[in-house]
């Protein structure tokens, strides 16, 4: 699959259909990662320039008293945002306060620099070293999405294994192992 280039990062030959399939396992994770809490800015808003400095303290301080956000209920989303502490609610909740936002526009980032690589119609793909990262970030949140949905275990070969043929679950469990294989082939190329 990836092969190693000079400059640290790694290229590929997607045919269409891989093509396709990445940029459609990769919307619904750049869907939950939506805060529906905050509302979009409006289109190209110019920040206001202060020429206060107590106005900018005191809109910091204003930020940062208000409630932390609590942990989501989405399950995938649990496990993108997980709690940094696990015992400790009110530890959590503050950390969240101050890193949800900046992990949410962090992992957006990464899929869409994935989106941006990926040639519509499939054909090679040359990435940086740091798209390469930005890639394996994404594949990694694709796959945590993926895992949680399907229930998926670290006994994942031997669940495939007792699947009933018929079942659709199947051809979602054959994506998951691709999905293995396409990060695991690009770890390779970029330690090389």
């Amino acid at each position: 699959m990836f092969r190693p280039v000079k400059n640290g990062g790694a290229s590929v030959w997607l045919s269409p259909g891989e093509a396709t399939l990445l940029r459609t396992l990769v919307a619904p994770v750049m869907e939950l990662l939506n805060d529906p809490t905050r509302p979009a800015p409006p289109p190209e808003a110019a920040p206001a320039e202060s020429t206060d400095l107590f106005d900018d303290l005191e809109k910091m301080f204003n930020e940062t008293t208000a409630a932390p956000p609590e942990a989501p209920d989405d399950p995938v989303l649990a496990r993108l945002l997980p709690d940094a502490y696990q015992d400790d609610p009110e530890a959590a909740g503050e950390f969240r306060k101050y890193t949800e936002s900046s992990l949410r526009e962090a992992k957006k980032y990464f899929a869409q620099t994935l989106l941006e690589t990926i040639p519509p119609k499939g054909g090679r793909v040359k990435l940086s070293a740091e798209q390469a990262r930005d890639w394996l970030r994404a594949l990694n949140d694709v796959r945590l999405m993926f895992g949680v949905r399907l229930e998926i275990t670290e006994d994942f070969e031997d669940q495939l294994v007792a699947l009933d043929p018929k079942d659709p679950r199947v051809a979602a469990f054959e994506v998951y192992g691709w999905l293995g294989a396409v990060q695991e082939s690009l770890v390779r190329a970029i330690a090389r």
